[in-house]
């Protein structure tokens, strides 16, 4: 397929830059590439390609006129190609391969499409995987995808309502198996409520999270399908029970022992019955050994392959004062390397909240990079949420400029104060709206997802009348506005 490439005079060499080879470049009689019209681009083609028997024409994803007769007049398709020129080393080697639009750019319509494309890979090599172990249907070690599970903390101890929010987020976030996690006051009534729940909501494999024997009998009793965790406390007393019902169960060191206590377990659990085994040689936090459980693990696949890992992620982005996004992303890294078949989080503190997702997604990863038998990147998918992968094109300090100050002139506006606030949606990261941006004036109360919209509004409706509110009321609304994208608190007036 023959490609040309249309832009302006100032973005000429950055999109010879970008596109190689991989197309002809045609610069129209404009500074700026966004501003191509139809009849600039026709008396371009005339001027520099008197031969004209180019396939397609990608103008700037910007560009906002209507090319289609100007495609008809020429003999060939023009569609839009990226916002950026850096992005048409991407763009271009799908000319050919897929039908680009004339209303949508390239590179969001491509980044659509790779994404879909990736997640359909995952779901094909997970249908055609092989497990080990399987739970409620959900395939366990061998070389499917890791799983997700997701604890709800203290499940045993909250309401019906707040357990029931709990699990809906979590398995909307994209948790595989959901862990209801006992209180150390729970009574056996607590779990099998808990469980009734949990059970009532979905049919995910559901497991409970606590050592109490007792706890642990009645759970048996009201359709588990995981017991965490079993040592030599109370394997005894509930292995022969878990082994008559063919249920699964981690199993654990005792407390403060290392792979030789999990082995003796391990043999303890399988000489009562218990076949459904998945292992926990404990991940250690930073600071407390981490180099050495992962070594642990390393050796434990290496042994016995056949057993599912389970991965305690939590263990690690609990306790560390960092973003659990790179956190969570490396650590699966780490967990695909040692052989993990399960990623536990409790998703608990305030900075690990998005826990689930970041682990389903960084799973997906890592299954397509093992395809590839690439490191993850260029995938379709990714992690990254504040940094940029590729950075935009920056402005040259012109010759001449006036540097800008705070005035000092600010007077309160005769139409009245406006008050922003942000309330969160209930349930973070499912579809829809993060929430809405809350804009309340003594005439009316505004409500938005956007600042966008939120500021239109405002002027519609004639609540401002001074230029500096406006663009002082413009910069908190977008703060609003980014608070509910990254599910962050929000406070009018102060410092993001």
């Amino acid at each position: 397929m023959k490609v040309l490439v249309a832009t302006g005079r100032l973005a000429e060499e950055t999109v010879r830059d970008s596109i190689a080879d991989n197309a002809d470049v045609i610069v129209v009689d404009t500074e700026i590439a966004a501003f191509i019209t139809p009849r600039k681009l026709l008396d371009a083609v005339e001027g520099q390609f008197p031969s004209f028997d180019h396939d397609i024409i990608f103008i700037p994803g910007l560009a906002s006129s209507n090319f289609t007769k100007a495609g008809e007049e020429l003999g060939c398709k023009i569609r839009l190609g990226p916002k950026h020129a850096y992005d048409l080393s991407f763009v271009l080697p799908f000319a050919g391969k897929m039908e680009f639009s004339k209303t949508v750019p390239a590179c969001e319509l491509l980044a659509d499409i790779r994404r879909e494309m990736a997640l359909e890979k995952v779901v094909e090599l997970e249908e055609s995987s092989s497990p080990t172990m399987e739970l409620s249907g959900l395939k366990l070690g061998g070389n499917t995808r890791m799983k997700v599970l997701a604890e709800v903390v203290d499940a045993t101890g909250l309401d019906s309502e707040a357990l029931s929010d709990r699990i809906r987020s979590f398995l909307q976030k994209g948790a595989d198996m959901i862990d209801l996690g006992a209180s150390l006051h729970a009574e056996v009534d607590d779990v099998e409520r808990a469980i009734k729940i949990a059970r009532s909501i979905s049919s995910a494999a559901l497991s409970i999270d606590t050592l109490d024997p007792q706890l642990i009998s009645r759970a048996l009793k009201c359709d588990i399908d995981l017991v965490l965790s079993l040592d030599s406390s109370n394997i005894d007393i509930v292995g022969p029970e878990i082994a008559r019902k063919d249920l699964a169960a981690v199993v654990i060191p005792d407390s403060g022992e290392g792979l030789e206590s999990l082995m003796a377990n391990i043999e303890h659990a399988r000489s009562i019955g218990v076949k459904k085994i998945m292992a926990d040689p404990v991940l250690d936090p930073i600071g407390h050994g981490i180099a050495n459980s992962i070594v642990r693990y390393r050796d434990f696949h290496r042994d016995l392959p056949d057993i599912p890992l389970f991965f305690g992620i939590g263990n690690v982005t609990e306790l560390i004062d960092s973003d659990s996004t790179g956190v969570n992303a490396t650590l699966c890294g780490i967990g695909a390397d040692v052989g993990a078949s399960v990623l536990f989080t409790p998703e608990y503190s305030n900075k690990t909240q998005g826990s689930i997702n970041e682990l389903k997604r960084a799973s997906q990863m890592m299954v397509l990079a093992d395809e590839r038998s690439s490191s993850p990147k260029d995938l379709g998918i990714d992690l990254i949420e504040i940094k940029e992968k590729r950075r935009r094109t920056d402005a040259t300090l012109p010759e001449k400029f006036t540097e800008a100050h705070e005035s000092n002139m600010w007077k309160l506006d005769p139409k009245g104060c406006i008050r922003i606030n942000i309330i969160p949606a209930p349930i973070p990261d499912s579809s829809g709206p993060g929430g809405y941006i809350l804009a309340e004036h003594e005439e009316a109360t505004i409500i938005g997802t956007t600042a966008r919209e939120i500021m239109d509004t405002i002027i519609e409706m004639e609540l401002i009348s001074r230029l500096e509110h406006a663009g002082y009321l413009g910069s908190e609304l977008k703060k609003a506005e980014i608070a509910l994208k990254f599910n962050r608190s929000y406070s009018q007036d102060d410092d993001f």
